[in-house]
Order: structure tokens, then sequence, then C-alpha cells
């Protein structure tokens, strides 16, 4: 077994070894058993809060190369990029979440070999889903036109779209690779990769976009080119690094095994991630549907960028989370499973707390950051109770979803999602805003009362948890996933 195996699991042993010594007073034994799970969650979250930004930013320097071309062409990658684009992004990670369930679960139960075999399976998958988007990114002119958009800006996105189409298939490949390598707690050497191709993307840019006049299907040849030397150089680390060894066996015809059912696992983690997205999205189509849309979407764009900044701390712990709770699951520590839930939700919120107070400090000022201009600051002024309340939300609801991602619990949040986002927020957004005549702060209002009424259920459910339980039905899903059908872990007390 390799160091980082023992390394890890020790940690994990302690944390569980803490938490069950009644012999130690309550408070030290609080004390030391949050100092052993910082430990192991501050090292999850910090680098995957940076892969995410910089995956961000990778996109947004493309189209910031297409804004110096002129401003039809930052339009179309502007609209390739946040159309089209972030479609296939949030249903590949969606998909590629039942790789974090699985990984986590076996990685904790020392099922190190059914790592691999997991992320080929969801390879398969998801290279499979890429046929049918590839489709739509074909037909992306005309879905655009469908939609709303001008024939001229469509045309010039559909050409943008057309040299995304690799990225797909680069996706399929990266979600599970990073699912993969999070479930081993292994984050840092995806985030150093990043960076490399970050710079690797801007050179390439230049050159292909200034000095060859490739214009927008060169930046997105470019943007999928850096995606798939992302990937390559992932892979190479896990066939390469000797803390893969027992996790990276080789390919195999198991891949192919189980599809069917593990598509049910990975459909129900897409529609339990973008049915999160799909609401903010929709959120900023209906504030282009007011009165003074032009005010409305400016104001609305600085707070969605402020609580993107947040949102990618939110996410790091989501990720860190998700890996934690798999693990102890997967070890049968029922304890630590729960002890992790608290403290990432807890620092989470309190990350989230002060960003919220400065927000509110400086609620006049905050939207100089972004665009100049008096009539939008007040507006963004006004709107910032509720960023601050979104913001608050966001430091809860995305460390929860990992939670749910970790246990196995997909489904049930996206029923939850649906119910909360789609049936309450969204509708009564609309009533406020158009029927009532609130403007943005009824759509924004009613959307975020949904978000609300979400994480409080989710909240609930966690609370009433039984980790012992959730134990025995992860063990039931190693069981069910395992092809080698060896005996799981030893009985232990529950």
């Amino acid at each position: 077994m390799v160091i980082q195996n023992d390394q890890a699991h020790g940690s994990s042993g302690q944390l569980e070894a803490v938490l069950t010594d009644n012999a130690v007073p309550c408070f030290r034994r609080m004390q030391k058993a949050t100092f052993i799970e910082m430990q192991l969650l501050m090292p999850l979250a910090a680098p995957a809060a940076v892969v995410y930004m910089m995956i961000s930013v990778m996109s947004i320097a493309s189209q910031t190369f297409c804004g110096h071309i002129g401003n039809l062409e930052f339009a179309a990658a502007a609209l390739g990029n946040n159309g089209i684009q972030v479609f296939a992004y949030g249903l590949l990670l969606g998909m590629g979440s039942a790789v974090e369930t699985l990984c986590g679960q076996a990685y904790g139960a020392e099922r190190y070999e059914m790592l691999g075999v997991y992320l080929q399976r969801s390879t398969v998958l998801l290279m499979a889903t890429g046929i049918p988007l590839t489709i739509i990114y074909v037909f992306s002119d005309p879905i655009l036109r469908f939609l709303g958009e001008s024939p001229e800006i469509s045309k010039a996105a559909a050409l943008y779209v057309y040299g995304l189409i690799p990225q797909i298939f680069a996706y399929a490949a990266n979600f599970p690779i990073q699912k993969f390598l999070q479930a081993q707690s292994i984050v840092a050497p995806s985030a150093y990769i990043l960076v490399g191709t970050f710079i690797f993307h801007l050179l390439v840019s230049w050159v292909v976009v200034f000095k060859l006049g490739f214009g927008l299907v060169g930046a997105s040849l470019v943007l999928s080119l850096s995606w798939w030397v992302y990937v390559g150089a992932q892979f190479i680390y896990i066939v390469k690094s000797p803390k893969c060894k027992s996790t990276w066996t080789g390919f195999t015809w198991q891949a192919f095994v189980g599809l069917p059912d593990f598509l049910k696992l990975s459909t129900a983690s897409a529609v339990m991630l973008c049915l999160e997205t799909w609401n903010f999205q929709i959120l900023v189509l209906m504030a282009g549907m007011l009165e003074n849309p032009q005010l409305s979407l400016d104001a609305l764009t600085v707070c969605t960028s402020i609580i993107g900044w947040e949102f990618m701390i939110s996410v790091g712990f989501n990720a860190a989370v998700s890996v934690r709770v798999g693990n102890e699951l997967g070890a049968g520590n029922a304890r630590s499973a729960e002890f992790s839930t608290m403290v990432a939700t807890v620092v989470s919120t309190i990350i989230s707390v002060l960003v919220a107070v400065l927000v509110m400090v400086f609620r006049n000022k905050i939207s100089y950051i972004f665009t100049g201009g008096e009539t939008v600051a007040n507006a963004v002024s006004d709107l910032c109770p509720l960023l601050a309340t979104s913001i608050l939300v966001s430091g809860v609801q995305p460390v929860l979803s990992g939670v749910a991602v970790g246990s196995g619990w997909q489904a049930l949040v996206a029923y939850i999602n649906v119910a909360c986002y789609y049936l309450v927020g969204i509708p009564l957004g609309a009533f406020l805003g158009f029927k009532q005549g609130y403007g943005i702060k009824g759509l924004w209002g009613g959307v975020l009362v949904g978000s609300i009424v979400q994480t409080i259920l989710l909240i609930w459910i966690t609370l009433r948890t039984n980790w012992d339980k959730e134990v025995v039905e992860a063990r039931k899903r190693l069981e069910k996933w395992d092809d080698i059908k060896q005996p799981l872990l030893a009985d232990t007390e529950t």
C-alpha cells in the first residue's frame, strides 16, 4: 500500500478514535477532533477552489481575446460560453459526480482496485453523452435564433461553438479523472497542472488569435486544446504517480459491465446539479424581460459576479466534504462522517458571514469594482440585502450538497431541487417580479425563498440522518458495484 493511503486512513482512524473516546472531557475531545478534521479538510478544499476558479478564468480569457477582435466577437464568445458551453459543463460535471460517491466510499473501504474501474465506467458513459451534446453544438445557430438571439450574433456564436466540440469529450474524460483523484485526497496536483495549462492557454491563444488571425474559431479551438492538455497531463500523473499505484491498475473490460445501473446514479447526479445551476440562469433570463432590462441586468451581473467569487470557496468545501464523508462512510466511521459534515458546514458558514458583512458595509461602492455609473451603483446598493442573504445561503447549501454526493443521496436531493426551485422559487419570483411589480427585487426574492427552503430541508435531512445506517448503505452500495465480490470490511459494532 502506498504511503499516502496509510496517512489518509491513519488520520481518519485517529479522528474516529478521538470522537468515540468517552474517557476524555467533551470540550477537549471536540477541540482535538476539530484540529484533526481541519488537517484533512483544508488540503482538499483550498486546491479544489483553485481548480474551479481557474476553469472559469480560462473560459473568460478566451472570451476576452475575442473581445479584442470586436464587439460582435465578444458577444458571440460570451453567448457561446454562457449559453451553450455551460449547459454541457453542468451536465457532464453532474454525471461525473457519481464517481465521487462510489470512489469516495470505495477508497474509504480500502477497495482501491475498484476506483480505476469506476473511473473508466464513468468515462464511457460521459463520452457517449457527448454524442447528443455534439448535435446540439452543431445546431447551435438555429437553437440560439429560436431562443430570441439576433441572426448576426447567433451565427457568430455558432462559429465559436463549433470550435468547442472537442472540449465536450475533454469534459467527459476530465470529470471522472478529477473525482477519481479527489476521492484519494489528491487535489493539489490538478491545481498545479491547471495553472500550467492556463499559462499555455494564454500563450497559444495570443499566437492563434492575433498573430495567425484565426479569430473566433481559433480562440475556441485553443480552449478545446487546452482542456485536452489538462486532461492528458492528469492522466499521465495517474499512470506514473506512486500515489495511484493501488487505484489505477490499467484498462479493463469491467468498464463496460453494469452500465445501465451506473447510468441511473449518474443521471440522478446530473439532475441534482443542473437544477441548481439552471436556477440562476433562469433568473437572469427573467431579468431581461423587465421594463428596464439593461439596468436590471447590469445590477444583477455585478451581484452574481460577487456571489460567483464567494461560491468558489463554497465549491471547494463541497468537493472536500464529499470526499471526507464518502471516505468515512466507506471506512465504517459513522461518527467521523457526521463530524466532517458539521465542521465543513460551520467553517464555510463563517466565511460566508464575513463576506456578507463586507458586502453590506461597502454596499454603496462595491459596484465600482466592475463598472462605473451612479445609477448602477444605487441599483446594486438597493439589492445588497438580497445579495448578502444569497451569500449566507451559498455558504451552507453547497456544503450540504457535497454531503449528499458523498452519501449517495443524489436522487433525493434532485426531487427536493425540483420542488424548491421550480415549484416554489421561480413561480414565486415571477409572481412578485411581474404581477406585483417588484421588478428585479421580486424575481430575486422569490428565487431566494426557494433556495432557503431547499437549504432548510437539507439541514433537516442532515440533522436527522442515522449515520450508522449510512455506513450500512455504503457497504451495500459497494457490494452491488464491486465486480470482484470480495467481502467488505470486517463487521464492526454500530
